[in-house]
């Protein structure tokens, strides 16, 4: 992508990115203030015609429909020649059914009060789930996706009345891809109830980039955080580390100072990788995850983030030290938890449960704000790949293996 600036009213370049114009704006004074000059990229969705852009503009605007400062990506658009395109989606048609790419698929399908061109979505180990038809999917016929990045083109109901057309916002989970319409598409239509706006410090990508796994991810560092658990505790460890909430989980804790012990099942193929997210050893996830050991074991983690479940679960639990916090999210291993209340009841050790699907909004855009404001965005590159929503079905299989490492990108209109 090759970014550019542009101010009110001056003519655009015709270098395309997904069927739009990546642009490049400065931020508003407020922020500046806060973080110094800052400027991001996003695109222009392929539905508007190139040469009929007249502003685009950051507003500072309540950063989620509230009373406060904050700023988040409004686009303003003059329009007079709308392109009107046939919706491009991945749909799983029924039950047991393949999932198919539709270039012409039914917009009657969609459903919900807010209406939005898709800009971004991004792959995670649920969507591979969804789409190898591993019980994921819980209506049919459905478009999988549980991330996307749009920008608003219609709303209705008085519930979305803090949503104007141009406005940029991201959703993750609350439904979509599982029993609502999701990412994996051109057009969407969602719920109002957990749609939060676009933070101005990211572009589309990098918020799609970030995604669920970033989200989930920032959401347990917030458990840990909200626990009282500080740098000086000592090693927190996060497990199923290279997998995408498990690197973002181990930059966001470096980022604040801790000393992170990352575990992988393939030390040598990641370890230099985990090394540069800032973790200050690797671990073999098999010290953890073969066998359940003593239900109290040698106190070794002041507390830690889980994504995988089952005997490691069990196993985080018995090492990790009096006064403790475990943040669980994930169940990469198994849903089964091979342990005793010794931990619990012995050495005060908590266990924080995740959910980043039916997140409250507040905590949403607390969880939003924080990654804006904390998340290295090159070292959110450098574990970013992007992949054309052709593609998408095809890297099911490879998530699903563990084969996937870091986050990736899922351009829809490719």
């Amino acid at each position: 992508m090759r970014d550019v600036v542009r101010g009110p009213g001056e003519a655009l370049p015709h270098n395309l990115w997904n069927g739009g114009v990546a642009l490049d704006v400065q931020a508003p004074a407020p922020l500046q203030r806060r973080h110094g000059p800052r400027r991001t990229a996003f695109p222009i969705p392929a539905g508007i015609h190139r040469g009929a852009i007249r502003i685009i503009r950051q507003e500072a605007i309540p950063a989620h429909g509230g009373t406060g400062e904050g700023s988040a990506h409004r686009l303003e658009t003059y329009a007079p020649e709308r392109e009107e395109r046939p919706m491009r989606a991945i749909v799983i048609e029924s039950e047991g059914a393949a999932p198919r790419l539709l270039e012409d698929a039914d917009e009657s399908l969609l459903s919900g009060d807010v209406e939005l061109d898709v800009l971004a979505s991004s792959l995670n180990f649920k969507d591979g789930m969804a789409l190898a038809g591993k019980g994921i999917a819980r209506a049919h016929p459905l478009i999988p996706g549980i991330d996307l990045v749009g920008r608003v083109t219609g709303s209705v109901g008085s519930d979305t009345e803090r949503f104007s057309a141009g406005d940029l916002v991201l959703l993750n989970g609350d439904g979509i891809g599982e029993s609502l319409h999701g990412g994996f598409a051109t057009r969407a239509r969602v719920r109002p109830d957990a749609l939060v706006r676009l933070p101005a410090e990211l572009s589309a990508e990098r918020a799609a980039a970030i995604g669920t796994a970033g989200f989930t991810a920032m959401l347990a560092v917030l458990r840990l955080e909200d626990a009282g658990l500080t740098p000086d505790a000592g090693d927190i460890l996060v497990t199923g580390a290279s997998g995408g909430a498990g690197s973002i989980a181990v930059a966001l804790l470096a980022g604040r100072g801790f000393r992170v012990l990352a575990s992988t099942g393939r030390v040598e193929e990641n370890g230099e990788y985990l090394r540069d997210l800032g973790a200050a050893g690797v671990l073999d996830r098999r010290e953890l995850s073969e066998e359940p050991g003593r239900p109290l074991q040698s106190q070794r983690f002041a507390g830690a983030i889980d994504g995988v479940g089952s005997t490691t679960l069990a196993n985080v639990l018995a090492q990790t030290a009096w006064g403790g916090t475990v943040a669980a999210y994930g169940l990469a291993q198994g849903p089964d938890l091979p342990t005793t209340v010794l931990p619990f009841i012995l050495r005060g050790v908590a266990l924080a449960g995740v959910n980043s699907v039916d997140c409250p909004l507040p905590l949403r855009q607390r969880a939003w704000d924080a990654l804006a404001d904390e998340l290295d965005l090159d070292l959110l590159d450098g574990m970013t790949t992007s992949i054309g929503l052709s593609e998408t079905i095809g890297h099911a299989d490879r998530i699903l293996a563990g084969e996937v490492r870091g986050r990736t990108v899922v351009e829809v209109t490719q």
